[in-house]
């Protein structure tokens, strides 16, 4: 059984040490141990919290497994760092923790990225009704993909 809740200022230690743990598959993944997940710091995550919402995911045993952040502006809900502890992932937490965050911010646009090579992300947003709006090369081998869902349209992908 997982536990959504609001984080409390308390709780922003815990959840960038797991931040840290849950971002070392990907900086493997891609071979690059500087991505900002990694150097973020506790006074940033502050800002994020007094910014706007921070959710955390809880199990059974009340020890965190996960997290997401959002902030809304000018209409739309930013939503970042969704991030679920190596060892429980895959497990659905993930999906509990978007859908509840979006719920934070009713009828609202909402926008996250990730990589383009982060796959299973990017599944995972479309099936939350996300589409890619944009792409974003940094580097040759740093590129973003930005996903945006609209409140009332729905679209539907068609396998022929």
């Amino acid at each position: 059984m997982v536990n959504i809740k609001k984080a409390e200022k308390s709780d922003l230690q815990a959840i960038l040490e797991l931040q840290y743990l849950a971002y070392q598959s990907e900086a493997k993944l891609f071979n690059d141990s500087n991505i900002p997940p990694l150097k973020q710091t506790l006074a940033e995550v502050l800002s994020e919290y007094q910014k706007g919402i921070i959710l955390k995911a809880l199990d059974e045993n009340n020890v965190m497994i996960g997290s997401v952040r959002a902030y809304c502006e000018n209409g739309t809900a930013y939503i970042g760092k969704l991030i679920v502890h190596p060892e429980k992932q895959g497990k659905g937490i993930g999906t509990k923790l978007l859908f509840e965050i979006e719920k934070e911010y009713p009828n609202q646009r909402y926008e996250l990225f990730t990589r383009t090579r982060s796959k299973r992300n990017i599944a995972l947003y479309e099936r939350f009704g996300y589409k890619v709006f944009k792409e974003k090369e940094i580097t040759e081998e740093l590129k973003f993909v930005y996903l945006q869902k609209i409140p009332g349209i729905v679209t539907i992908t068609v396998k022929v």
